[in-house]
């Protein structure tokens, strides 16, 4: 069971923030859609994403000290998220490598998107 049904972050750019996660979810496997100006990836069943305008018509923000972190199954995985934002109107956050946390080995890549939402890329399949 997942912890979550969804995460929803705003955007001021529909388009741009649809490029941004089209690529970066591919890159970790993950198949999107749309709905208005809605994007989403994932399910109902394991947890979906998604970015859209604010319902209240106000502007976007993006979360002070806020980061969403997203499962990769391996550091190729991992690479290829962090190069596709790039590539696709994201800016880099902290560049691939490994972030061990004590016996826990991580690997793992931050970006920010289009609109500035913090977002990071992790795996535990580490090769030494």
């Amino acid at each position: 069971m997942s912890m979550f049904t969804h995460i929803v972050v705003g955007t001021d750019d529909p388009a741009a923030s649809a490029h941004f996660y089209d690529a970066t979810f591919a890159a970790i496997g993950i198949e999107g859609g749309r709905s208005g100006e809605a994007s989403y990836y994932g399910s109902y069943q394991s947890g979906f994403f998604s970015v859209q305008p604010p319902r209240n018509g106000e502007p976007a923000t993006f979360a002070n000290g806020g980061t969403i972190g997203l499962s990769a199954d391996t550091q190729d995985q991992v690479n290829s998220w962090h190069a596709a934002g790039l590539a696709n109107g994201g800016s880099d956050e902290g560049a691939p490598g490994r972030r061990d946390m004590g016996e826990n080995k991580l690997y793992g890549a931050y970006l920010r998107d289009p609109v500035g939402n913090k977002l990071c890329a992790f795996t535990t399949n580490v090769e030494d």
